[in-house]
């Protein structure tokens, strides 16, 4: 597995980074050795230290964690290790089951943009690749990267649809109507 840090606001010191090979050579047994881990730290102006860490399975699908510690960079980074490992734990079996080989054929581009024109302004845009896929492919995505909400093509319709995490718990599924 390789590793990938960056820190943003602090510096990465050799504690750091020990610390994380250290923690994460339990995980590699379950990924390929060629898996890419990146992890990204950054200090924000209250003194919150944030964690994300980001592990592109391949077939497109992408395992998601964030964890923040108020002054406690190391409590952020062992709290989202731990979100990892049962992220990988827990959907590794899944996915190998019940995504199509070719569910998610290519890689993702995001393109982001900061518009600053208009009353309400759009301070970020996305951009991304729409794959077919059934509704329950959807769900497992939508979760693997801990969203409230995923823009898919379904493959029965071929329409675009957005499955979203209701209030209540359960999903909806929003379907266009010709």
């Amino acid at each position: 597995m390789k590793l990938t840090i960056q820190a943003r606001n602090m510096a990465v010191t050799p504690g750091i980074t020990q610390r994380i090979e250290r923690k994460t050579t339990r995980m590699s047994k379950y990924l390929l050795p060629d898996t890419e881990m990146q992890i990204k730290m950054r200090k924000d102006k209250n003194d919150l230290r944030i964690v994300e860490i980001t592990v592109p399975m391949g077939n497109n699908v992408i395992l998601r964690s964030e964890s923040a510690a108020e002054g406690n960079l190391f409590a952020a980074i062992d709290d989202a290790l731990t979100k990892m490992e049962r992220q990988i734990h827990r959907h590794r079996t899944k996915l190998s089951k019940r995504l199509r080989d070719d569910a998610f054929a290519a890689e993702p581009e995001f393109i982001e943009e900061d518009e600053t024109e208009g009353v309400l302004e759009v301070v970020r845009r996305k951009t991304f690749p729409v794959r077919p896929m059934s509704v329950e492919d959807a769900a497992i995505q939508m979760e693997l990267l801990e969203h409230s909400f995923f823009a898919f093509v379904n493959i029965e319709t071929e329409r675009i649809n957005v499955l979203y995490q209701r209030k209540d718990g359960g999903l909806g599924l929003l379907e266009p109507e010709a």
